[in-house]
């Protein structure tokens, strides 16, 4: 049987790998920078493949040289994975408050959490750094990870798949004797598993690329984290981008990893998520 074959496909697909090109190619440059001469780097036209490797000698220097990479990098995997951790337990808590047990004042409640998204997060700053200062969170990662931690857009987010759980799953374990909270853990979260894994995938990555808030909330060097680390390439002798493309390759690691492994749970989400919408 003959195929017939479909013009307008072939174009979008050449189209759509042209633009994934396009996407693609700073990455690709990261990768060779990292691996070059610093006399290299910005040599004109680019120079793909290193006519000398330091692939070696620069990933050497960024985790073993004067700066603590490898500390660094420690501090960004415990703060994002404890902030995301908390994040998704207590944006789910809320969430399912918030579409399944009713309270008074809960609609003008819910409308203040969605207020504010309209806030821009760098204009509190400073508010929050003095609340922080005075409960004697400055400084610390348990500053940093409570910081993290609420998230109206995670509410808001889970929320819409919780109100899409049939209610006579909630009806009948009530009817059963069980209390909101054993339905919260035993019903609900199974059922809300894609967008559980989304958000938390979205929150790990959000918290990973956090460089504002460890810049403000964060003084000692040994708490510092890999975003602020990779910083310290740029000294006052020069900036050296081979060794800060070295460290942004070691650092996006976790994410490619992260997404990797959770990329079934993203795309059910968004898929579920497309069926409600």
């Amino acid at each position: 049987m003959k195929r017939e074959i479909n013009i307008s496909k072939i174009v979008l697909t050449a189209v759509m790998l042209l633009v994934g090109l396009i996407f693609l190619l700073p990455f690709l440059w990261m990768i060779s920078a990292s691996m070059k001469r610093e006399i290299d780097v910005f040599t004109y036209p680019i120079e793909w493949i290193p006519h000398t490797w330091r692939f070696v000698e620069n990933y050497s220097e960024v985790w073993f040289g004067e700066n603590p990479f490898a500390l660094f990098y420690w501090n960004s995997v415990k703060v994002t994975v404890l902030t995301t951790l908390l994040s998704v337990l207590v944006s789910s808590m809320a969430a399912y408050a918030f579409s399944h047990i009713e309270f008074r004042g809960k609609s003008t409640m819910f409308l203040i959490v969605l207020a504010t998204f309209m806030i821009p997060s760098h204009s509190i700053l400073v508010p929050q750094f003095i609340i922080f200062k005075y409960l004697k969170l400055y400084d610390t990662h348990l500053g940093l990870i409570l910081l993290g931690s609420l998230s109206a857009l995670g509410t808001f987010m889970l929320r819409q798949f919780f109100l899409g759980l049939h209610k006579d799953y909630i009806d009948a374990a009530r009817m059963d004797g069980a209390g909101h909270f054993q339905i919260f853990l035993g019903i609900a979260l199974p059922l809300v598993r894609p967008a559980l894994a989304t958000y938390a995938i979205l929150r790990f990555i959000w918290s990973w690329n956090d460089y504002a808030h460890p810049l403000v909330f964060i003084r000692s060097e040994e708490l510092e984290t890999i975003q602020l680390g990779i910083h310290k390439f740029a000294s006052e002798s020069g900036v050296y981008f081979s060794l800060i493309m070295a460290g942004t390759v070691s650092a996006i690691i976790p994410l490619v990893l992260i997404f990797i492994l959770g990329q079934k749970h993203v795309l059910e989400g968004v898929a579920l998520g497309g069926v409600k919408g």
